[in-house]
């Protein structure tokens, strides 16, 4: 079975129920969610061999966490322990024209406060096909953009595959940080994943006649953004994109395309009635690795991403339930949604 192995920070989730708002709720639900680890468990549920590696503190939250992956077939054996405190994150959902919102308590968190001489990457990748971070990673503390950035070129130099989902927090960093630390990554990288901003935000690359309010989008303008991606970081072998259509916070238009050996390839496009919104970025990722891995056309590969994660705008929590089987009945043509007997 093929080896996929992910790094980054997990969090606690604390969510209000239903869509409540954190200043009515009167109890919240606990989770857990986080880029990476939401690939991991993304890939898990399609049948691969998925590692997640990260540092946790040694309490039970953390263990809570551990036992709820491992049951959930990540190989969960490197993750490093250490450190005062998992961080912490609050969701409100939005509905309608309210956007959903996100506030984060992870300062000083345990892998924010990682050193890269902690991880040893003949053992991490041992068996490993490939490796996948995020840009959420590099924003937390120099040390761990640092840890990330020695695992990539670890993976590069075994000749492991690298891929790399941009995903830009402003709450976390400013987009010059974001532009030079990942201007250090990126050389590492063979696949590089963004959405609708974050090409113009990390490197100033801005697909032309777009209206990110108004949910306009131009394809030859995401070309563009992928064209002038490859002429920056020449090493990228494609560039994936996901286009998001905001009709409200309730209902989106849902696409994609990835960039590879000079041709820009779409997906079929999807209107969805959100359900969770959060993770629905990560099952992308999680699609595309997946259908690298296995050899699947370009054409295949983006077709495949775009109904994995589909299909989980429709999950509740960061990660993604949705089995090969429901993939690929979506990408047969049926989305009735009608019961499965």
């Amino acid at each position: 079975m093929k080896r996929v192995v992910t790094f980054g920070e997990v969090m606690l989730r604390l969510c209000p129920p239903g869509y409540l708002r954190l200043l009515q709720a009167t109890s919240l639900e606990m989770t857990f969610g986080g880029a990476e680890v939401n690939v991991a468990v993304s890939l898990a549920q399609l049948g691969l061999d998925a590692r997640f590696v990260t540092r946790l503190p040694k309490n039970d939250v953390a263990q809570a966490f551990i036992n709820q992956v491992r049951g959930l077939g990540v190989d969960t054996t490197k993750i490093l322990r250490g450190g005062e405190r998992m961080g912490v994150y609050f969701v409100e959902k939005g509905a309608s024209q309210r956007a959903s919102t996100v506030l984060y308590d992870r300062a000083n968190s345990a892998i924010a406060e990682i050193t890269p001489d902690e991880l040893n990457w003949d053992e991490i990748f041992e068996g490993a096909t490939a490796f996948h971070t995020t840009g959420i990673t590099p924003a937390l503390s120099d040390s761990a953009a640092a840890a990330a950035i020695v695992g990539a070129k670890a993976a590069k130099e075994r000749g492991i595959s690298v891929s790399c989902d941009l995903n830009y927090r402003k709450k976390l960093w400013s987009s010059e940080k974001a532009g030079r630390v990942m201007g250090e990554l990126m050389p590492y990288v063979d696949w590089c994943i963004a959405n609708e901003e974050d090409a113009e935000t990390v490197f100033g690359i801005k697909a032309a006649d777009t209206n990110l309010t108004s949910g306009a989008l131009s394809h030859d303008g995401y070309i563009e953004v992928a064209q002038k991606l490859v002429a920056r970081f020449p090493n990228l072998k494609g560039v994936a994109i996901t286009l998001r259509e905001s009709y409200s916070a309730s209902r989106n238009g849902w696409s994609g395309m990835l960039y590879t050996d000079s041709t820009a390839h779409f997906s079929r496009h999807y209107d969805i009635d959100i359900v969770d919104r959060v993770g629905g970025g990560d099952s992308f990722a999680a699609g595309l690795i997946y259908s690298l891995v296995n050899g699947k056309s370009a054409q295949d590969a983006i077709e495949f991403a775009i109904a994995a994660s589909c299909l989980k705008h429709s999950i509740i929590g960061d990660f993604s339930y949705i089995k090969l089987a429901e993939v690929e009945t979506l990408l047969k043509g049926d989305g009735s949604g009608r019961v499965q007997r």
